[in-house]
């Protein structure tokens, strides 16, 4: 149903006036472009020459052109989105962000963006869309979702303590403390304190002077006569002995008795065990931890010299401090 309001002239015969117009009427569509329509208007006279009076209208309406519900211009038979106000370019269908990407196919509608990325963007240029960058305002890489890795050791800057010193993640991006400088981390240095070698775990090694250092020092420990306890004048040597140890903190090393052909060989076996015990409780005393000492007597079954000479016996009887390799 529609109504009106109008003016209009009339004429009955040869006879003419202006009117005042009222309109009721209703449509009846068949289809989108046909339909019947009633219609009723009131013509008011403003001469007295003519009547006022109603006149009727019953006939066939055809319309031209097409509905378009949105008002963008595109008829609804042929818009995308007939609902929605739209682009011509897009059938009707509309681009929020005006990024040349219709909202339907656009995952960020409400942001200009680059096709590429789907209709969404990428403020920093780093190929990351700005969605999934976890940086999105510095260039980053994807492996770290868009952050920067200034010093490319795979820990984003954002979450690296030495970000432009490169180190591993399990210690925050910053490098393995190396405290004595030998290239072996602290973590892994079983001497971090002390120059070693990458074979030896960061430990200094026993080279063959040093080994050669400790026999001759060991060497000169005296004994009472018969006995496992130590001379008081060996004292200094034990310590030189000590110190040597010490400088080589994980290095084991088997303390050995050694004795002349002089009384039984059971004696002398004895004898020989009693000893290598005692000078390896002097060094666990003095410092040197035990776990890395064992101590074994040989009685007088490795002689390095002859037996037949006092000389010789002297240098049978003997402690050796050996690395055990």
């Amino acid at each position: 149903p529609y109504l009106g309001v109008g003016g209009g002239y009339t004429w009955v015969d040869e006879i003419g006036a202006g009117t005042l117009n009222g309109t009721l009427g209703i449509n009846f569509w068949f289809t989108e472009n046909i339909g019947f329509t009633l219609q009723s208007s009131y013509k008011h006279a403003f001469e007295d020459y003519l009547s006022s009076h109603f006149q009727h209208y019953a006939g066939l309406t055809v319309k031209f052109g097409g509905k378009d519900t949105d008002g963008d211009g595109i008829y609804d038979k042929d818009d995308a989105c007939p609902e929605v106000f739209g682009l011509e370019a897009f059938n009707g269908c509309p681009d929020t962000d005006g990024d040349g990407i219709e909202d339907a196919k656009d995952d960020c509608p409400n942001e200009a963006g680059l096709a590429e990325f789907n209709g969404c963007p990428d403020s920093d240029g780093d190929g990351i869309a700005d969605k999934n960058d976890d940086c999105p305002t510095v260039k980053g890489l994807a492996s770290l979702r868009g952050c920067p890795d200034a010093d490319g050791d795979g820990v984003a800057d954002s979450k690296d303590n030495c970000p432009n010193e490169a180190g591993p993640a399990a210690n925050n991006g910053c490098p393995w403390p190396d405290t004595d400088g030998d290239g072996v981390a602290d973590k892994d240095d079983l001497c971090p304190d002390k120059v070693g070698t990458v074979a030896n775990n960061g430990c200094p090694e026993v080279t063959e002077a040093v080994q050669k250092a400790l026999n001759a020092y060991a060497k000169t420990i005296l004994f009472d006569t018969g006995k496992s306890s130590i001379k008081p004048q060996s004292e200094k040597v034990l310590a030189d002995i000590v110190a040597i140890l010490k400088e080589y903190p994980n290095a084991k090393f088997t303390v050995e008795g050694h004795t002349d052909s002089v009384g039984s060989e059971k004696t002398n076996q004895s004898l020989s065990e009693a000893r290598a015990l005692s000078v390896k409780e002097y060094l666990v005393a003095n410092g040197v931890d035990e776990f890395r000492l064992s101590s074994k007597g040989y009685g007088e079954s490795k002689p390095i010299d002859s037996n037949k000479t006092a000389a010789g016996r002297a240098n049978n009887r003997r402690v050796e401090i050996n690395l055990v390799k």
